[in-house]
């Protein structure tokens, strides 16, 4: 049965303004453009009451798998970025308190031999380039410290566990400005004035989440969990991890382009991933939807898709090519999620119409369109303001300095149902 358009509307009660987004397991760890878990958790409350399994294609931290385990239903995500899959990980990993209590205890108790003078031997300050750009001396020594009491820690999940606080920990101590989701360093005389006490901060990290892990074991029911991988949508689902027509629901929020020009993930996370030893964390961002340029001009056969493209490439063919390379990779990755989805399934993505050159692209049209040539019918497009989510909301689309212009002010909670 197919179902048509019926309606698009703003809705301010997903705007969730007053809502505290950093509950239960949701407060581990800083990322950029994360979905807000009250948008997970209502679509999943509407149209998952009977799902047994939910997947997130491009999953990040793990926001929707959270709330899927909540809720009891099982969850698989999957995410090119090795950092946002340990963060994904941990906070969907229950561990037993007394055991995590053990090693906080013993934590607190070498941090304190640590601050009394306690000689530290053989510790290994990793080589990286440009360590000593963002990071003091000094700085990189408890970080160092911190990392190697961290790997003798006999219990895999505990030992992630803190490896999660330790990542914020290096993103928070370094000399980046904090406020940008891209590598910045901070202004010369800030420099000067920074002097981070890293082992306290990274003994508050860890608090808050044993916290934060102590909610999401209270509410959890039964012993759902969600299993994180790292294949790439654009290219394949293998169906030995997902069976086609196996899952009952989709909620994600998927980059609203290409890495170079909306949100580098692969830049906010490259200092941590840098700390924790990943090896492809150099290809986080070429690795992305539109990582590989397209060298050509190509239509898609939407005519709001492609006089949009038509009219950036007018201004910068380059900037045009790049724009078509994601779209190329968006409409695989859809095509391929589309085939795991069992019939009457739902999918719920959550999306930002951007800007390039100035010129709007209607990513809610254009999400919609290319689910509905996969046999998908268009259920509602909800209109939310975004009060809080990390993103940049202005960029410099002609590159000329001090002129900027609005990105992304609103998301569009694009819902679909499969036909059956």
């Amino acid at each position: 049965m197919n179902i048509t358009l019926t309606t698009k509307y703003r809705d301010e009660i997903y705007d969730f303004r007053t809502s505290d987004t950093k509950q239960y397991t949701h407060c581990f760890h800083s990322y950029p453009a994360m979905m807000i878990p009250q948008v997970a958790e209502r679509i999943l409350s509407e149209y998952g009451k009977d799902a047994r399994l939910l997947f997130d294609p491009y999953c990040g931290t793990g926001t929707s798998l959270v709330e899927a385990n909540l809720k009891g239903i099982e969850s698989i995500g999957t995410d090119i970025n090795p950092l946002a899959r340990l963060i994904a990980k941990v906070k969907t990993t229950v561990i037993n308190l007394v055991d995590l209590d053990y090693y906080l205890r013993d934590f607190s108790s070498f941090i304190l031999s640590v601050n009394l003078g306690a000689k530290i031997s053989n510790v290994s300050i990793p080589y990286f380039k440009n360590i000593d750009y963002w990071f003091k001396k000094e700085t990189q020594l408890s970080l160092a410290i911190i990392k190697d009491y961290i790997k003798n820690i006999d219990n895999p999940d505990i030992r992630d566990f803190f490896y999660c606080a330790f990542s914020e920990t290096v993103r928070d101590v370094s000399l980046t400005r904090n406020s940008e989701f891209k590598l910045y360093r901070m202004k010369h005389n800030k420099i000067q004035e920074f002097n981070p006490d890293v082992l306290s901060v990274m003994v508050q990290k860890l608090v808050r989440n044993r916290n934060g892990m102590k909610e999401y074991i209270a509410l959890k029911r039964n012993n759902s969990k969600a299993l994180i991988y790292d294949f790439n949508t654009v290219y394949r689902i293998p169906e030995s991890i997902i069976q086609l027509g196996s899952v009952d629901i989709v909620i994600t929020s998927p980059p609203y382009g290409d890495s170079r020009t909306t949100v580098a993930y692969g830049q906010f996370s490259r200092l941590a991933n840098q700390w924790l030893g990943f090896e492809e964390m150099n290809e986080v961002d070429t690795r992305s939807m539109g990582g590989g340029r397209f060298k050509e001009f190509k239509e898609f056969g939407f005519e709001m898709l492609d006089c949009a493209l038509k009219e950036i490439a007018k201004k910068d063919n380059k900037r045009g090519y790049d724009v078509i390379s994601f779209y190329v990779d968006y409409e695989k990755s859809i095509n391929n999620i589309s085939k795991v989805i069992k019939n009457g399934g739902i999918v719920a993505y959550v999306v930002g119409n951007r800007k390039v050159k100035g010129i709007q692209i209607p990513n809610d049209e254009i999400t919609q369109e290319f689910f509905e040539r996969n046999g998908f019918g268009h259920i509602k497009t909800i209109i939310r303001e975004i009060p809080n989510k990390r993103m940049p909301k202005r960029n410099s689309p002609t590159n000329i300095v001090g002129l900027t212009d609005t990105t992304m002010n609103y998301e569009y909670i694009v819902v679909m149902k499969k036909d059956e």
